[in-house]
């Protein structure tokens, strides 16, 4: 007979978003059960997030070996020892881990069972060895590679996020079809660990940022040595002579063909929603994922879905956002609303891409009357210093100076988009950011500077500077 578990809240999946929720509950005194059936901390510490950033880590080191020339010290090519740089990866993740570990866990009062959960009715999993009727689910299952029905693939072997960082052979050639954060990213880490790299992508690379900004960012590939095809629709792939491989692309200027030795799908990502068995909970859901309101409820209200399986921005860190919600929703009975406007979002290629808000576009469509404000890299003293002159603070303003968007490409992007971020979660205006002083000399003050050109017309209408001229009269 199985066990029959009571707990306030069960939640599916033991990712970044599931983690959040179970964590919180535990530590209010609130029996939680954590059901996973895979490895704790999800696709973002074990395939994602944590080895991809190791890795580009590693490939950053060998490109700052090549180029040291620039501040007056010899350049090497580096000595790449790939199966080394694996176990760099293997080794952060491993310093990492114990934090979403079952012992850990288990140590904070939740009850983890380590099995794959199946719905038996909409209010009754079914997990190994136990039978779950809790007050509320949490479904927090994440997503997984979405492979395309691309002929021959499937004849071939290839490697996905999952699966590139179990490789110890650095690849000769590696062909990665996928244009997106992902693909670009592991295309330039690879790149700079002494692979030769083609990507091709369907659409345009970097498709979900700004154009004016991304141009930067593929301009530098391109200089690394990276062969990036665009509006390039996979057509086949085949083996090639001796290891190798073929895929086939189509332009508009006809067919064409990159060999190479390995192959990388990077392709986007599909909701786990296989093993749950959701018709029996009621949970209406469709490929793209499960369906939630702003309160992030199912159709069953018994049930919430939170991160990756909700079908919206699929980011680790929307993921603890939506957690943090759900908590706030079932401890609390305060509801949760989720805002897609405040979030964040990074691409770590040398240079960083990072967005928050409204872009160009969507701001002229929504307010109609907009302020493009514009900092370049090169007017900063830090960037100077550090050769890193290559980027720009591109923010969006509505013509009173409240802050709707900010993208910014170029070194440490990422962290600079925090600032912005801040700004518009709490509706900020360009005047709140000229409040702030950022030490000198930090990439940070060129958000200052971008946000404080909003007031430079001014220095130039007559009636400002005859009010100037008659305030001096007085001394």
């Amino acid at each position: 007979m199985p066990e029959e578990l009571k707990p306030d809240i069960c939640v599916i999946g033991g990712g970044s978003g599931g983690l959040t929720v179970a964590a919180a509950a535990a530590a209010f005194g609130v029996p939680v059960v954590l059901v996973e059936g895979g490895k704790m901390g999800g696709d973002c510490l074990n395939y994602g997030c944590v080895p991809s950033k190791a890795l580009l880590a590693a490939g950053k080191t060998a490109a700052t070996m090549r180029h040291a020339e620039t501040f007056g010290i010899e350049s090497v090519e580096p000595n790449v020892d790939f199966p080394g740089v694996i176990e760099h990866v293997r080794s952060v993740i491993a310093a990492i881990a114990p934090n979403d570990s079952v012992e850990r866990f288990t140590a904070m009062g939740v009850r983890v069972i380590q099995e794959y959960g199946r719905f038996l009715d909409r209010e009754t999993l079914a997990a190994g060895d136990f039978v779950i009727k809790p007050r509320r689910f949490v479904i927090a299952t994440g997503s997984s590679p979405f492979v395309p029905p691309i002929p021959g693939l499937g004849e071939v072997p290839y490697f996905t996020n999952e699966t590139i960082f179990e490789n110890e052979k650095r690849p000769d050639h590696l062909i990665v079809i996928g244009g997106g954060p992902i693909g670009m990213e592991m295309a330039q880490a690879h790149r700079r660990l002494g692979s030769k790299v083609a990507v091709i992508e369907g659409q345009r690379a970097l498709g979900k940022d700004d154009p004016e900004l991304t141009a930067l960012v593929l301009d530098r590939l391109r200089g690394e040595g990276i062969s990036i095809h665009e509006e390039a629709k996979v057509a086949g792939v085949s083996r090639g002579e001796g290891s190798g491989f073929i895929v086939r692309y189509e332009t508009e200027g006809g067919e064409a063909e990159v060999t190479g030795s390995h192959i990388l799908v990077a392709t986007g990502r599909k909701p786990n929603l296989d093993r749950l068995d959701l018709g029996k909970a009621g949970v209406k859901h469709d490929k793209k994922g499960i369906k939630v309101n702003r309160a992030l409820l199912t159709s069953n209200r018994k049930i919430y879905a939170i991160g990756d399986v909700a079908g919206g921005l699929q980011f680790t860190h929307v993921a603890g956002y939506h957690g943090a919600l759900v908590v706030q929703s079932i401890l609390f009975r305060v509801p949760g609303k989720e805002n897609r406007d405040i979030i964040p979002w990074v691409t770590y290629t040398d240079p960083e891409l990072a967005h928050v808000g409204l872009d160009e576009n969507a701001a002229r469509k929504r307010h109609r009357i907009i302020r493009v404000l514009r900092w370049p890299y090169a007017e900063n003293d830090r960037a100077q210093a550090e050769r890193k002159t290559d980027g720009m603070v591109k923010l969006i303003t509505d013509r009173k100076g409240r802050i709707l968007g900010a993208d910014i490409v170029g070194a440490g992007a990422g962290e600079m988009i925090n600032i912005f971020a801040l700004a518009v979660a709490k509706k900020m205006k360009v005047s709140d950011l000229r409040a702030f002083v950022p030490p000198y000399p930090t990439m940070t003050e060129m958000t200052k500077r971008a946000a404080t050109s909003f007031s430079a017309p001014l220095a130039r209408k007559p009636v400002v500077r005859r009010l100037i001229a008659f305030l001096r009269s007085f001394g």
